[in-house]
C-alpha cells in the first residue's frame, strides 16, 4: 500500500506533467495543483492562468486532474 505521501506526489507531477506538456512554462503565468489523499479519498484541484497561450486552459485542468487521477490508480494497481 503506498504511503499518503506517495500518493500525492504521484498525483502532483501528474497533473503537472500535462500541464507543462501543452503548454509552455513561459506562457503560463500562474498554476496550483492541490492534492489531498486522507482517509483513502484523493481531492485534486487544478488552476491554470495562461491567458496568451493558444491553449484551453480549463480543458488542460480538466485533464491534468484526470492524470493525477489515474496515476493514482495505477500506484495502486502496483502495489
Amino acid at each position: 500500500m503506498p504511503s499518503d505521501e506517495a500518493v500525492v506526489q504521484a498525483a502532483a507531477e501528474a497533473a503537472e506533467g500535462v500541464i507543462f506538456a501543452r503548454m509552455k512554462r513561459s506562457a503560463v503565468d500562474d498554476y496550483d495543483v492541490r492534492v489531498t489523499f486522507e482517509d483513502g479519498i484523493l481531492e485534486v484541484d487544478v488552476y491554470v492562468e495562461a491567458p496568451d497561450a493558444d491553449a484551453d486552459e480549463d480543458r488542460i485542468a480538466d485533464d491534468a486532474a484526470l492524470a493525477a487521477r489515474s496515476a493514482v490508480d495505477e500506484l495502486f494497481d502496483d502495489a
